[in-house]
């Protein structure tokens, strides 16, 4: 296997997914910090490389937490289905009452003649 071909697999989520052991919670590695732009920047490390291409960042006083964001399922598969059942079930039961939207004189539903016989 070729060197571009080796670090190139080694970039993969697959190869990242099986090695957990590579970086442990204590791991540290110190990093320079430096501008892009308007923007202060660092460059990440191989050994704590995310798969994906989109992550998390938020702070903890002095820290900076990095996380990964799953991706997307795509619109229409079951996935999305299931992730869009799993939000709707973290807001929880609603136990508001229905508004009075002022109906009366309005006919029955079962009343309209749309024409068919």
């Amino acid at each position: 296997m070729s060197t571009t071909a080796l670090i190139a697999a080694e970039k993969s989520p697959e190869y990242l997914a099986l090695r957990p052991e590579a970086v442990s919670a204590e791991a540290s590695r110190r990093v320079r910090l430096f501008r892009n732009g308007a923007n202060q920047a660092v460059r990440i490390p191989k050994e704590f490389e995310l798969p994906g291409t989109d992550a998390l960042m938020r702070r903890e006083g002095n820290r900076l937490i990095l996380e990964l964001v799953p991706d997307k399922p795509k619109k229409g598969s079951a996935a999305a289905l299931l992730l869009a059942l799993e939000e709707i079930a973290k807001l929880g039961p609603c136990d508001d009452a229905f508004p009075d939207i002022g109906d009366e004189g309005l006919l029955p539903l079962d009343d309209i003649d749309f024409g068919e016989d």
